[in-house]
């Protein structure tokens, strides 16, 4: 994904997905981020947070020391059953049911975590999963006896790449058609 700007309306999405966190100390008067308003958040208490909030506060340290106030761990929708899936078969994975802006989402985690194993399962995913888009987005009349569920398990990224695929095909025909003709 490419560095985005601070409007763009997709990297405000993926810093919005929530995170699963585990509380490395107890905070007073925190609770409301677990629904538990006016109590302290207890060290071990798990909760899930937006993005930009986990990673904030998992990179801050307190004072001098090497303690944050919080680990984060890996968003269900990368989780080892949804990576092994994809190991498996792409094709047959609903990115967009694990997370609507699912490449979005890898990319932020990978800036966070070393994850070799990830790169190269979302690397490959992403390409497999780009010809078979490219491919009915140049033979959309086949779509039509699949239905949609086809196009209701894209991320968004696959979804504007069928779209610049399905236009760009429609360009190429109408120039063919009209330099045809001169």
């Amino acid at each position: 994904m490419a560095t985005s700007s601070y409007y763009d309306l997709n990297a405000i999405l993926t810093d919005s997905q929530k995170i699963p966190c585990t509380f490395e100390l107890t905070v007073p008067s925190l609770g409301y981020l677990g629904g538990n308003a006016g109590e302290d958040i207890k060290s071990g208490a798990k909760l899930e947070l937006p993005l930009w909030l986990g990673e904030m506060l998992a990179v801050n340290r307190i004072g001098n020391s090497e303690k944050s106030f919080l680990t984060m761990d890996m968003p269900a929708a990368l989780s080892k059953r949804v990576v092994n899936a994809l190991k498996a078969d792409p094709k047959t994975v609903s990115v967009r049911q694990q997370a609507p802006l699912f490449y979005a989402l890898g990319a932020r985690m990978l800036e966070l975590f070393d994850e070799e194993e990830l790169v190269e399962v979302l690397t490959d995913a992403f390409k497999k999963r780009a010809i078979d888009v490219a491919d009915k987005a140049s033979n959309s009349r086949n779509l039509v006896s699949e239905g949609t569920d086809w196009m209701k398990g894209l991320d968004e990224e696959e979804r504007a790449l069928f779209k610049t695929a399905h236009e760009g095909g429609a360009s190429v025909r109408k120039w063919f058609e009209s330099s045809s003709r001169t």
